[in-house]
């Protein structure tokens, strides 16, 4: 029996007990959410069955970015005002030759046979310096996508009497009727195959 005058003694061993149970009924009736992934059907993986193809040196045109936001353009120092131009050459060039399978009637370039053979094979390669200042970098990038955008404005001109651009931004408009964007659908896909935007971007280390 407790002494005379001594104070009460709590049970601790009772609360313990009790704390024990709300803490399983916690977890056995608390929910938590999760975030779900997009649900998506991969598919099975299996050996490549056709060889990569082959792509011929001429039909890349390189740009590289140090990291000063100096302009290498096919191996030589070029100003970003001159990028454009430069970069038009390249895809208008249609140096493959007459009757042959790459053979573009519609291009105005040089035909340089050293250079691009068709559009439809030239690929920009676009290089930057880790320590590239995003500005640079994004200017560069905008000149090359111009220079698509021009040559994508010249064909629409001549096959629709439009600009390229226009007919883009009227088909993505959301207010586009679905009469008039099923005509500009097939006018932009159209475009779009006479200059395909083959563009590869990639960073390089860090140099000088």
């Amino acid at each position: 029996m407790p002494r005379r005058g001594a104070p009460p003694e709590v049970n601790a061993g009772s609360m313990a007990d009790i704390a024990f149970l709300l803490l399983i009924f916690f977890l056995v009736t608390t929910t938590i959410e999760t975030d779900a992934g997009l649900d998506r059907m991969l598919p099975p993986l299996e050996p490549p069955t056709e060889a990569p193809p082959i792509i011929k040196e001429k039909n890349i045109f390189t740009v590289n970015i140090n990291k000063n936001g100096q302009l290498l353009v096919e191996d030589e120092l070029a100003d970003i005002k001159s990028l454009k131009e430069k970069a038009m050459a390249f895809l208008d060039n249609g140096g493959a030759a007459k009757g042959t399978e790459e053979y573009c009637n519609y291009c105005m370039g040089k035909k340089d046979i050293a250079s691009s053979d068709n559009p439809s094979k030239a690929i920009i390669s676009l290089k930057n310096d880790r320590e590239t200042q995003y500005g640079v970098y994004i200017t560069v990038q905008n000149e090359i996508v111009a220079a698509y955008n021009e040559l994508r404005n010249r064909e629409s001109q001549r096959l629709y009497k439009r600009n390229f651009t226009d007919m883009e931004a009227e088909y993505l408009n959301s207010e586009t009727s679905d009469e008039a964007k099923a005509v500009l659908k097939e006018r932009v896909k159209k475009i779009q195959e006479l200059f395909p935007q083959k563009f590869s971007e990639a960073e390089t280390s860090s140099g000088n």
